[in-house]
């Protein structure tokens, strides 16, 4: 994402827009109204579906990051199925807004008997939210929390860091499917 940047990158945006847009509702051209052309623009794979994903990145080596030696990124992203959207996440490493997470309180999450309000309180305000087909059709909602850093390592380049926890629900809002990934390169 920064590997061309000197200084600053894109046109700086607040944080998350999860209330200004609708999961099933909200449309393609709705977006782009309001926050205007992304400039990155790709179609992934998922559950079967051919899904567009844009995405709108700001990074300001000038900015405050939450840990040392990063340089700060914000990053919303919104997947659409047939111009409608199934999804919207949002990653910052700004101190600001930061959307890191303790991932070591994972293991606290119950499979059937954690609610949606108990993984807030335990985990936090969740960076995406994700409908089918961005989740299982079986699992109908899920939230998603994502954190992503990149360092400047001397004579290899960039060295980029991510986790992401994905959270589903059933029908009585309890937990029913739990994803978490991390990987450095």
């Amino acid at each position: 994402i920064l590997s061309g940047c000197a200084g600053r990158a894109g046109k700086d945006f607040v944080g998350q827009t999860q209330e200004a847009f609708k999961l099933g509702k909200t449309t393609y051209s709705q977006v782009v109204q309001q926050l205007g052309e992304s400039g990155k623009e790709d179609i992934l794979l998922k559950n079967d579906e051919n899904i567009k994903r844009i995405g709108y990145v700001y990074a300001s080596a000038a900015g405050e990051p939450l840990e040392e030696g990063v340089t700060p990124v914000r990053i919303n992203s919104y997947y659409f199925l047939n111009d409608t959207l199934v999804g919207q996440t949002f990653t910052s490493s700004f101190k600001s807004d930061n959307s890191n997470f303790d991932d070591t309180r994972i293991a606290a999450i119950v499979k059937g008997k954690t609610k949606r309000s108990e993984l807030i309180q335990l985990i936090g305000r969740p960076s995406g939210l994700y409908i089918p087909p961005m989740v299982k059709a079986t699992t109908g909602e899920a939230v998603g929390y994502l954190y992503t850093t990149t360092r400047k390592v001397a004579f290899s380049g960039f060295k980029h860091f991510t986790k992401s926890l994905l959270i589903s629900f059933n029908e009585n809002d309890e937990v029913s499917d739990i994803e978490f990934s991390s990987y450095e390169r």
